[in-house]
């Protein structure tokens, strides 16, 4: 706890966490806390590490706050981590069997002993202590938390301000041993979704009250949230495209909710074949027969969305469509358009000009205009036979109209003079 972190040493920072934690937790009825300290007492050489350098320094009792705060605010790390021994001895610090006991173990290291703290957790239960320790790991790399898996739930807290998350949440689910955990489902009704962010509101209205992004734990779980107050229903939206909506869900308290979203998900990715010269193209996405734009994408993207089927708009000119495409789950939809042709013009005098291109039918549709302040221009047209319509600026009679046809090739230049 002597390290650096956060700008500070782990013990100034973990006793400025604590004291708030202990704060928070006066007044609270039927409740009392203890202080177990290890590695404060002997004081590690080269030679020799005191593993039984465990010890209560503050009992149960009453009222008993101000004592824990003042023995955090002198205690110094000097010796080893053992935290099976500290487990193991805390079994007898319990003045009530039959109570709700709890521990939380914070700790920034590793099992430093001979012992398993594994091992010490099956003791417990062995001795028909039914306690399952919330274990808080204080700058630890999230790779080695694995270690404490067997023990109980396990909690990283990588930063000063997760830290105090942490703690809260942890609190927050020993008093009121209330859960919840979101499945984001896919389509064999598995909870394998996840980041995207979640909205609860108070149910019926606009009142949004909690915003996170969905997560999955060390264990390749959905992650357990322990700060929902369970006193009120909610309505969740998951904004995945498009949003997910489930109303009115009900918490029940002192256990573990489960809230199940169908939101099986695959990814749309439209890109280029063959040569180009621009990749500079948007995409814009609907819900098959839809006329709502959901989303506007790049080319060459990778955007996620429900299973289903859409059509797309892809922004070319001329613009290209897709109907009825079809998004599986966990699987990449790929669009293939052509690559596109570059068409640059010069004129000597302003003129007013359309570009048109014939269709499969035979029909020639409108492209695009010219800007008849321009002089030159550059156009990145798709490939096909095309046609400019125009006339000088200044003109006065119809009959001053001409027609210039040409072709664009993919990845290819065109150059006209008007």
């Amino acid at each position: 706890m002597n390290g650096k972190w956060e700008g500070a040493t782990k013990i100034i920072r973990a006793r400025e966490i604590l004291n708030e934690a202990i704060t928070d937790l006066e007044g609270t009825p039927n409740l009392e806390i203890a202080l177990r300290v290890y590695g404060h007492q002997s004081p590690i050489t080269a030679t020799f590490q005191d593993c039984d350098d465990t010890k209560l320094e503050v009992p149960f009792g009453p009222n008993n706050y101000q004592k824990i705060k003042n023995f955090i605010r002198i205690v110094e790390p000097k010796g080893t981590t053992p935290i099976a021994r500290s487990l193991e001895a805390s079994a007898d610090d319990f003045p009530d069997a039959n109570a709700r006991n709890i521990i939380i173990l914070i700790t920034d290291g590793l099992e430093a002993c001979d012992d398993f703290p594994c091992e010490a957790a099956r003791k417990l239960k062995a001795k028909g202590i039914n306690v399952t320790p919330f274990v808080v790991g204080l700058g630890i790399e999230l790779k080695y938390l694995n270690d404490f898996n067997c023990i109980g739930r396990v909690y990283e807290a990588s930063s000063l301000e997760s830290f105090r998350k942490v703690m809260k949440s942890v609190i927050s689910d020993a008093l009121l041993n209330t859960t919840v955990q979101i499945n984001l489902n896919d389509i064999n009704n598995k909870p394998t979704e996840t980041n995207t962010t979640v909205f609860l509101y108070e149910a019926g209205t606009n009142n949004l009250k909690y915003t996170f992004m969905h997560t999955m734990n060390f264990r390749g779980k959905p992650d357990t949230l322990t700060i929902i107050d369970p006193e009120m229903r909610y309505d969740m939206v998951v904004n995945t495209l498009p949003r997910v909506y489930k109303k009115n869900i009900e918490i029940k308290k002192h256990q573990h909710n489960i809230i199940p979203a169908d939101c099986p998900q695959g990814s749309l990715i439209t890109r280029i074949k063959g040569p180009t010269k621009t990749s500079k193209v948007k995409v814009r996405v609907s819900q098959h027969g839809k006329s709502i734009t959901l989303n506007v994408q790049d080319l060459e993207q990778a955007q996620k969305y429900i299973v289903g089927s859409y059509d797309l708009e892809i922004l070319t000119p001329p613009r290209i469509y897709r109907k009825d495409v079809k998004v599986n789950q966990s699987s990449f939809t790929y669009i293939d358009i052509p690559g596109s042709g570059q068409l640059s013009y010069r004129c000597y005098q302003p003129i007013v000009g359309q570009v048109f291109i014939n269709d499969n039918a035979g029909q020639d549709q409108w492209v695009c205009d010219f800007d008849s302040e321009k002089l030159t221009d550059i156009f990145y047209l798709q490939p096909g036979k095309y046609k400019i319509v125009y006339r000088l600026k200044s003109a006065v009679s119809t009959d001053y109209t001409s027609i210039k046809e040409f072709s664009i090739i993919s990845g290819e230049n065109t150059s006209i003079n008007l």
